[in-house]
């Protein structure tokens, strides 16, 4: 069985939604499954952060995800890393003949 390319989360802090799982809170980082670190680089332990594995980094984004309702802090470097951004593409306005 391969691992999955999606990383999860790792956070700071947890609340239960009504349904009674675990979500994440504060500050999130991305985490990628089988490692003892987050994407840009801080150790787990040492952070004292939270694995989620059964949530993805897509969905803890404040302006799209469905589980960021007590996310305070996405740490930008693993949304460099990790991706989640709203792509921010260019057109051209007046183009040349």
């Amino acid at each position: 069985m391969g691992r999955s390319t999606t990383p999860a989360v790792a956070a700071s802090g947890s609340w239960t939604d009504p349904d009674g799982v675990r979500m994440p809170a504060g500050e999130v980082h991305a985490w990628t499954h089988g490692t003892n670190q987050t994407v840009c680089g801080l150790a787990l332990s040492r952070a004292s952060l939270l694995r989620f594995p059964h949530v993805p980094w897509t969905e803890v984004q404040p302006a799209t995800g469905a589980d960021a309702d007590r996310v305070q802090r996405v740490c930008p470097r693993c949304q460099a890393a990790a991706g989640g951004r709203p792509r921010r593409g260019w057109t051209r306005h007046d183009p040349r003949p």
